[in-house]
């Protein structure tokens, strides 16, 4: 039905999709559509079910067990390879993603995106710029910062004022400042 309503989403836009083109696409009774939710509760489900799969697939470097010291450009791009797939999503359809950062906004529906994986993905950049020289205080700092830069340049694509390359570009100079802002806390 997510896939249905996806592709729908995306040949026909976001408005001029339908519940009911969505069921008939999924071979689904409308009222089977409507348990799931409404078109903005489909699209946060959409995007949700996309960046979970992204965040819960990672292997390799972003283990939190690591304790492997990083200079402070391997950190860089280590905190670049979490986001840029996500920055690269929304760049893919500007409309829809103008939609569900517009529903995320209204907070008529909640994603999981900004609960249970936002707090991951914290987890995830603390643990990297933990092992960098800053310290216990400024790793907790900078990952906050990073995701909070991350949530606005995302919203910056989805809004059209900025391309997936000046996007990852951008978010490149604030992962710069943060790994190489030892020492502030003090």
């Amino acid at each position: 039905m997510l896939s249905s309503a996806e592709r729908l989403f995306r040949e026909q836009g976001f408005g001029s999709s339908t519940i009911r083109q969505i069921a008939t696409d999924a071979e689904v009774s409308t009222g089977t559509v409507m348990s799931v939710g409404d078109k903005d509760a489909l699209l946060v489900a959409i995007f949700d079910t996309w960046i979970a799969a992204v965040h819960h697939g990672r292997e390799g470097p972003h283990e939190q067990g690591d304790a492997t010291p990083l200079p402070a450009e391997a950190a860089a791009r280590q905190v670049l390879s979490l986001v840029e797939p996500f920055i690269t999503y929304f760049a893919l359809d500007l409309e829809l993603s103008r939609e569900y950062a517009a529903v995320i906004v209204r907070g008529t529906h909640e994603s999981e995106v900004f609960q249970g994986l936002a707090q991951a993905l914290l987890t995830e950049l603390e643990a990297l710029l933990a092992r960098t020289p800053l310290t216990t205080t400024e790793a907790g700092a900078g990952a906050r910062t990073l995701y909070f830069a991350y949530l606005g340049i995302l919203m910056t694509v989805g809004n059209g004022a900025l391309d997936q390359r000046a996007a990852v570009a951008q978010f490149r100079e604030v992962i710069g400042f943060v790994v190489h802002h030892e020492g502030s806390q003090r």
